[in-house]
């Protein structure tokens, strides 16, 4: 009331709860109520205001938002200086008990071990140190869960709280990082537009992927063991010909050989290509394995706070997979020429290729 002019200076309506409600949200972030409300109220005229608490509400709201709330530390180090003595020593004497009773609420949870503990924090340590850090991670997670009757069994912590309330958003965001992020992976304090890029950074790292050749690389390592049989199998039958005086039947498993044997040889060439094309593969899937799951941690994020909002998919750009048709090139019958081979086809990669650790390859 003392930073609003003079002639604005009247009893706030009832939608003061509102404004009070989200200046409390700014103490939890870390800003001074004062300077907020003081900062609202300058950054432009209340000519016109009809409602002093609403406008400023608003104002504040849009600086206020987007931040998250900070630790608050143990319940003693809360209790509020009041004039009145005896009252203060009351508060922290209750302060004390809630702090005992968020150490002993850990305790427990790692003599039953219950399904929320073991899923956000693992097996109770057998070692000591390790053990007290899983009690007070625990700890922040069960004081939650007692302070605001969230009794999933499996689920440590539930969906984040409003905004329409501050305090149980401020407990939850503490167990919240008890739970630690996921595969090294933190991105719970970044700002959105920073969450925006490291997500469009997916398609850039899918985009020059190699193509995935795992089924022809197979179908060309089992199309040069059946031709070798093959091949076994025409020259066994072409010297029992050739045993009988039938040189007829002799020359066309003599050739029917040779053409199996080509066969082989080229599935192997084949399968060399593919073989290496998907070494490229996993050199490009270890390349950028920190910055696609980073992309896919944002995007969970992004979701996560705006739960409103219309988002697209997280798509790869990788090449699309190759269609049946085209591998229908890979099979080969005996008598195929091999001029008619497809070597530019979708199927064969052509020479060039290069390595994952630059531009994509052939496959790319």
């Amino acid at each position: 009331m003392a930073a609003l002019p003079p002639g604005h200076r009247q009893p706030l309506s009832h939608q003061s709860r509102w404004l009070f409600r989200t200046l409390h949200a700014a103490e939890l972030a870390g800003l001074d109520p004062a300077e907020v409300t003081r900062t609202a109220i300058v950054s432009r005229d209340l000519a016109g205001a009809r409602d002093i608490a609403s406008v400023l509400d608003a104002r504040i709201r849009q600086r206020v938002d987007p931040l998250l709330p900070q630790p608050q530390g143990p319940w003693a180090e809360r209790v509020p200086h009041l004039p009145d003595p005896d009252r203060r020593a009351y508060l922290a004497q209750i302060a004390a008990l809630m702090d005992d009773r968020k150490q002993r609420l850990g305790q427990h949870a790692a003599q039953i071990a219950p399904a929320w503990a073991i899923a956000a924090l693992g097996p109770v340590p057998d070692d000591a140190a390790a053990r007290r850090g899983w009690e007070r991670k625990a700890a922040s997670i069960a004081a939650y869960r007692e302070m605001f009757g969230y009794n999933h069994p499996d689920d440590p912590i539930g969906p984040e709280p409003s905004r329409d309330t501050p305090d149980q958003r401020a407990v939850w965001y503490e167990a919240f990082a008890a739970l630690g992020p996921v595969g090294e992976l933190d991105v719970r304090a970044m700002r959105d537009g920073r969450l925006w890029v490291i997500r469009d950074a997916y398609a850039t790292e899918t985009a020059w992927a190699p193509r995935h050749v795992g089924r022809e690389l197979r179908l060309a390592r089992l199309g040069a063991a059946n031709a070798d049989q093959g091949a076994i199998r025409s020259a066994a039958e072409a010297d029992t010909a050739r045993k009988t005086g039938d040189r007829v039947r002799a020359g066309w498993h003599e050739e029917l050989a040779a053409s199996y044997q080509a066969m082989a040889d080229c599935y192997r060439q084949q399968e060399t290509i593919f073989a290496q094309t998907m070494a490229d593969r996993l050199e490009w899937e270890h390349a950028t394995t920190h910055s696609r799951r980073l992309a896919i941690a944002a995007d969970a994020e992004l979701r996560r706070r705006h739960p409103d909002l219309k988002i697209e998919p997280l798509c790869s750009a990788e090449p699309a997979p190759v269609s049946d048709i085209d591998r229908e090139q890979v099979a080969l019958a005996p008598d195929q020429r091999l001029a008619r081979w497809p070597l530019g086809s979708a199927i064969w990669p052509p020479n060039g290729r290069r390595s994952a650790r630059g531009s994509r390859n052939a496959w790319g």
